[in-house]
């Protein structure tokens, strides 16, 4: 899969979550916060799409998907950022 699909189908998982990806601008990779109860990936907009799903990957694992379907490829993708992230 190319980046830009994994990305795709990480914004899948993301609406599945109940949680909205948004793409900034700063001086910043990006993580998951609270913001006035909505739940938020931010993702800095000049990454590269391999550092973009990375760090989607890595807030992911704050959130936790053990209750959500996610495509086999997609979750070894997940679970394997979450192992380099250690």
């Amino acid at each position: 899969m190319t980046a830009e699909e994994i990305l795709s189908e990480l914004d899948i998982v993301a609406r599945d979550l109940g949680v909205r990806i948004r793409f900034e601008k700063g001086d910043f990779d990006g993580g998951y916060c609270l913001l006035r109860d909505e739940r938020i990936i931010v993702v800095n907009k000049k990454l590269n799409p391999n550092r973009k799903a990375s760090v989607i990957s890595q807030a992911f694992g704050e959130l936790g998907i053990d209750n959500v379907f996610i495509k086999p490829a997609i979750r070894v993708f997940i679970e394997d950022e979450l192992v380099r992230a250690r």
